[in-house]
C-alpha cells in the first residue's frame, strides 16, 4: 500500500537546484578518505563504526555554505551521500580483511595486496548499491509512513536547518580539536596511559578499568544510554560473574586452549589471562547465536522485502519526474553480472563462477536484510556481524565439502565474509542517504551514482590505511586488538580445523538463548560480552551523559531536542579526531630513526623527563582526570548556546 501519497518533498520535483556538482563530488570523497580511515582505525580498536551522515553534512553546510557562500541543499545532500559511503566501506573491511594479515603472519605468506582490498571493497560496495536500487521503491516511497530510517531522517532534518549549518560545523570541529589534542597528549605524549585497569585481589578473577579515550565517549553518547547499557551489562557478565567462576572452581584444572592450570594463568597474567583464554571464545558463541536469532527474527521482514521489491522492479521510466529517477535497469543488471565475474576472477577469491553466483545471491538476500533492518532500527543497530558470522558458517562448511581446505579455503571464506559484509553494511548507508533525498527531494540517480564514487574513492584509500595501522602496531595487538576480525579468523579456524574451544562457544550461544528470552537486545550484550569492559565502561558514560541530558527537568522539548543534536555533532567531532590522530600516530610509528622510530622518540620525551609519568598510579589517576575534564566538555557543549545572527 502506498502511504505517500500526500508526502511533499522540501524541493518540488518541478524545481531543479545544483546537486551533482564538481564540489560536491571533490568535497564528498575527501570527506569519504577522511571518515573512512576515522571509522577503520574505531573499529579495529574497539569492534564498532558509527554513521557519518550527520557530520559529513554539518562539514558540508559549513564549507559550502559560509566558506563557498554558495546555497543548495541537494549540493550539501551530495556530499553526505558521496561522503558516508566510506564510513560503511571501512566498516565492511575492517570486520573480516585484518584477519587475512593475521593469517600471513602465522604462515609467513604475503598480506593482500593493495590492489586485491580495493577490489573486494570495490565489488562489496558496489555490489551493495545495485542491490538497493530496485528496494527503494518498496522501502523508501511505499513506505515512507512505516519505516522511518532514524539516521536519514535525522541527517534531512539537519540539513533542513541550514541556516544553523555554521554553528553546527563549528561544534563538529570544535569535538575533532578537542579530541585531536587529547589523543596525542595521551597516546602521542605518554602523559597519561590510555587505559586504565585495576586488578580486584578480594574478589579473584575479576578486573576493573576503562579506556579514557574520546571516540568511546562519543559512540557511548550517540548509541544512548540503552544500548550502553546492553554493552556494560555483557561486560559485567563477563568481568565479575564468569571470570571469578572460573578461577573459583577451577584453579588447579589445564582448560584448554590454556596449556596452563588456572591458577598460574591468573598469577602470570591477572584478570586479563582469564579473558584472552576463555571469555573471549563465550562471547564468539553469544555473537554468533545473536547473529543467527537476528536473522531468524526478520524472516517475516525479509519475504515482505523481497515480495515488495519483485512488484516494483523495473517499473519506472525515463519518463519519470525527478524524484523518481533509478539508475536504468539494464545498467543495474549488467553491472551486477560484470562484478560477479570479477569475483570469479579475482585470485584472492579462489572459487568458481558457480560460487561467484551463490555470493550474488547471498549478497542481495544480506542487502535486503540490511535495508529492512535500518529502516527499522538505525545504522547503529544493523546487525552487519551477525550476517556476516552466518555467511562465514555457510561458506567455510561449504568450501571444506568441496575440498577446499587450508589456506587457500580459509582465505576465501574470508574474502567471501569480506564481500558480503561490505554488501550489508554499504546497502543499509545507501538506504538512510535515499531516505535523507527523498525528504529532501533530491535525484535518486544522482545519489546512486555520488554512492558508487564514495565507494570507489573509499575503496582505493582502504587498502592504505589497513596497511599503514598493521605496520604500525599489527592487529591483535593491544592498539589495534580488530576484535570482530579476530573473530571471523576464529570461526573460520574452527570450522576448517575442528580446533575451537565448542563447549566455551556453546556456553555463549546459550546465554545468548537466556537473553534473547528475556527480551534484552543479543547482539549489543553479546558484544559487550565479546570485549574488554574497559571499552563498555566508557560508553557507559557517554550513554549515561545522554540519559541526563534527555531527563533533565526544567526544559521545553525544542531545547532538549537542541541539546541532544549538540551532543551527536560534538561526538562525531570527537570520534572523527581521534581516528585522525590514530592515523597520523601510525605514519610517526613506521618512520624510522636508527634503531627506534619517530613515535616512539615522542612517545619517550615527556616520561624521560618526569620519571613520575612514567608510575602507572599517577598514570591511571591522571587518565580518569583528564576523561572526566573530557566528559564535562560533552555536557557543556550539549548545552552550548547558539550564535545570534
Amino acid at each position: 500500500m502506498n502511504e505517500n501519497k500526500d508526502f511533499k518533498p522540501f524541493v518540488p520535483a518541478s524545481k531543479t537546484l545544483p546537486e551533482f556538482t564538481s564540489t560536491s563530488i571533490v568535497l564528498g570523497i575527501i570527506l569519504a578518505i577522511v571518515f573512512g580511515g576515522a571509522n577503520a582505525y574505531l573499529g579495529l580498536r574497539v569492534g564498532m563504526t558509527v554513521s557519518a551522515s550527520i557530520p559529513a553534512a554539518v562539514i558540508s553546510m559549513g564549507i559550502i555554505r559560509k566558506i563557498l557562500k554558495k546555497d543548495s541543499i541537494l549540493e550539501n545532500n551530495m556530499v553526505q551521500t558521496i561522503g558516508s559511503a566510506g564510513e560503511s566501506v571501512a566498516a565492511g573491511a575492517i570486520f573480516t580483511l585484518p584477519a587475512l594479515f593475521l593469517w600471513a603472519s602465522e604462515w609467513g605468506t604475503s598480506a593482500p595486496s593493495l590492489v586485491e582490498i580495493a577490489v573486494i571493497a570495490f565489488i562489496g560496495g558496489a555490489l551493495g548499491i545495485l542491490f538497493m536500487v530496485p528496494l527503494r521503491k518498496a522501502l523508501i516511497v511505499q513506505e515512507h509512513g512505516t519505516l522511518p530510517y532514524p539516521e536519514g531522517k535525522a541527517c534531512a532534518e539537519v540539513l533542513m536547518a541550514g541556516e544553523e549549518g555554521g554553528d553546527k560545523a563549528s561544534t563538529v570541529f570544535a569535538g575533532l580539536g578537542i579530541a585531536a589534542a587529547y589523543k596525542f597528549i595521551t597516546d602521542g605524549l605518554k602523559v597519561f596511559p590510555s587505559e586504565v585497569h585495576y586488578e580486584i585481589p578480594a574478589y579473584k578473577g575479576s578486573g576493573i578499568g576503562m579506556d579514557v579515550l574520546p571516540a568511546l565517549l562519543g559512540v557511548g553518547y550517540i548509541c544512548g544510554p540503552k544500548i550502553s547499557s546492553y554493552l556494560f551489562c555483557g561486560g559485567i557478565l563477563g568481568w565479575f560473574v564468569l571470570m571469578p567462576m572460573i578461577v573459583l572452581f577451577g584453579p588447579d584444572i589445564v582448560l584448554f586452549p590454556a596449556d596452563v592450570s588456572i591458577a598460574e594463568l591468573y598469577a602470570d597474567g591477572g584478570s586479563f589471562a582469564i579473558w584472552t583464554n576463555y571469555i573471549k571464545y563465550i562471547g564468539a558463541g553469544a555473537v554468533a547465536c545473536g547473529g543467527v536469532l537476528s536473522l531468524i527474527k526478520s524472516l517475516p521482514l525479509i519475504i515482505r522485502t523481497f515480495r515488495d521489491a519483485l512488484k516494483g522492479f523495473g517499473k519506472g521510466t525515463a519518463t519519470d519526474e525527478r524524484t523518481n529517477q533509478d539508475l536504468n535497469i539494464k545498467f543495474i543488471l549488467g553491472g551486477i553480472v560484470i562484478l560477479a565475474l570479477a569475483i570469479w576472477i579475482v585470485p584472492v577469491i579462489p572459487i568458481n563462477l558457480f560460487g561467484a553466483f551463490l555470493i550474488v545471491i547471498f549478497g542481495f538476500f544480506f542487502a535486503t536484510v540490511s535495508s529492512r533492518m535500518v529502516g527499522l532500527v538505525g545504522s547503529s543497530n544493523n546487525p552487519v556481524s551477525g550476517m556476516t558470522i552466518a555467511t562465514l558458517l555457510v561458506a567455510t562448511i561449504a568450501l571444506k565439502a568441496t575440498g577446499s581446505t587450508g589456506q587457500a579455503g580459509m582465505t576465501a571464506a574470508i574474502a567471501i565474509g569480506g564481500v558480503i559484509c561490505i554488501v550489508a553494511a554499504i546497502a543499509g548507508d545507501t538506504s538512510q542517504d535515499l531516505k535523507t533525498g527523498y525528504i529532501l527531494g533530491a535525484t535518486p540517480k544522482r545519489q546512486q551514482i555520488g554512492e558508487l564514487i564514495g565507494v570507489l574513492a573509499s575503496s582505493l584509500a582502504i587498502g592504505g590505511v589497513l596497511y599503514l595501522l598493521h605496520l604500525a602496531w599489527g592487529y591483535g595487538s593491544t592498539n589495534l586488538p580488530a576484535p570482530q576480525a579476530t573473530l571471523m579468523k576464529m570461526i573460520v579456524e574452527g570450522v576448517m580445523g575442528g580446533n575451537l574451544p565448542w563447549t566455551l562457544v556453546g556456553i555463549g550461544a546459550f546465554i545468548a538463548i537466556i537473553v534473547e528470552i528475556l527480551g534484552i537486545p543479543v547482539l549489543p550484550f553479546a558484544i559487550g560480552l565479546y570485549l574488554p569492559i574497559h571499552l563498555s565502561t566508557p560508553m557507559m558514560v557517554g550513554g549515561v551523559v545522554k540519559w541526563i541530558v534527555e531527563k533533565r527537568k526544567g526544559l521545553s522539548e525544542k531545547d532538549k531536542k537542541d541539546a541532544d543534536s549538540n551532543g551527536i555533532l560534538y561526538s562525531s567531532g570527537l570520534i572523527a579526531g581521534e581516528g585522525l590522530v590514530g592515523i597520523f600516530l601510525a605514519i610517526l610509528a613506521i618512520i624510522p630513526v636508527g634503531d627506534s622510530n619517530v613515535g616512539t622518540m615522542v612517545g619517550e620525551f615527556l616520561p624521560n623527563m618526569i620519571p613520575a609519568l612514567a608510575d602507572a598510579n599517577v598514570g591511571n589517576i591522571i587518565g580518569l582526570i583528564a576523561f572526566a575534564l573530557l566528559t564535562l566538555s560533552l555536557w557543556s557543549f550539549c548545552f552550548r548556546k547558539k550564535k545570534k545572527a
